[in-house]
């Protein structure tokens, strides 16, 4: 382990290249990388990058938005197929048909789009939010529109909650954060009666009524760094998520949710980025995300959305 490692640092060095990586990597890879974070704070990572050569520890729709704000760079993914359930969930011509439909009968509206989604979805729509902006976009959409929210419905719901702007919902969800148990989240807070719960928004509202938080990953670490003493955090995303909470703020403890088919959830496509295929990327230049003709036009919406 110890020499792969050494190995990524020399490659790294040698290909001039930069390492982004997602909270929900395994913690080596995080350690490894030149910056974490979530989508929003990745992207606009990805725009200040310098060297020639990015590698996205992350899933696909991720390298792809580095990709769209970089043309000129190489942008890497350890692993092409590092997917993503809610970008799966809303194909682009699958939408498209949508809207036609929508407007055919119509209804003035317009498409917000979270951030996991396919590039070809992002063009199709007049906003790419994430957790951390999606609820100061919703208020920028005119009273007059309606709100065609893809693709996931538990983000949705909460956003119509806490807006109370009614929305047209995509039918898509997070495989991990919608398999957390409601029962064992309410076995775990009687097991740690003082612990306080942090819940992603992608959960569905019976984990996220049970939460004394919910907020996007970096809204997490906000939360919880504001706490100077010992505190009990039970952890309701991504499983890998701890390692960041315990790297910034090892004065707590953290308790993973438990999902309904195992005892702590991890995104399996995300756990297809491991460190032999980090090195083998850098080593081959190999697989990369080459430039699509619908990145122009997501570019724009992602620029107006994200990095304006």
């Amino acid at each position: 382990m110890i020499d792969l490692i050494e190995e990524i640092k020399d490659l790294k060095k040698a290909k001039n290249a930069t390492l982004l990586a997602h909270y929900y990597q395994e913690g080596d890879i995080q350690e490894l990388a030149d910056f974490t974070g979530d989508s929003l704070k990745l992207a606009r990572e990805a725009t200040k990058v310098k060297t020639p050569v990015i590698v996205f520890c992350g899933v696909h729709f991720m390298a792809e938005t580095a990709k769209m704000l970089n043309p000129e760079k190489k942008v890497l993914l350890p692993d092409l197929q590092a997917g993503c359930s809610l970008a799966e969930s809303c194909p682009a011509e699958k939408l498209l048909r949508f809207q036609e439909m929508l407007r055919e009968n119509g209804r003035r509206f317009q498409t917000v789009t979270y951030i996991n989604s396919s590039a070809a979805v992002k063009a199709l729509s007049d906003w790419v939010v994430t957790s951390g902006n999606a609820e100061e976009i919703i208020r920028r959409v005119p009273a007059d529109q309606e709100i065609l929210f893809v693709p996931d419905r538990h983000l949705g719901q909460y956003l119509t909650e806490i807006t109370g702007r009614k929305m047209i919902l995509w039918n898509g969800a997070c495989i991990v954060h919608e398999i957390f148990s409601v029962g064992d989240l309410l076995t775990l807070k009687r097991q740690v009666p003082a612990g306080i719960t942090v819940a992603h928004p992608e959960c569905p509202a019976n984990i996220r009524e049970h939460s004394d938080f919910v907020g996007g990953t970096e809204a997490m670490l906000k939360y919880i760094g504001g706490f100077a003493d010992q505190k009990d955090f039970l952890v309701a995303t991504e499983a890998n998520m701890m390692w960041q909470m315990q790297h910034k703020f090892p004065q707590h403890r953290y308790h993973p949710v438990p999902g309904i088919t195992c005892a702590c959830n991890k995104c399996p496509h995300m756990a297809r980025n491991t460190l032999e295929k980090v090195r083998d990327c850098l080593m081959y230049g190999r697989p990369e995300i080459e430039w699509q003709p619908e990145f122009a036009r997501a570019r724009e919406v992602v620029t107006r959305s994200l990095l304006n």
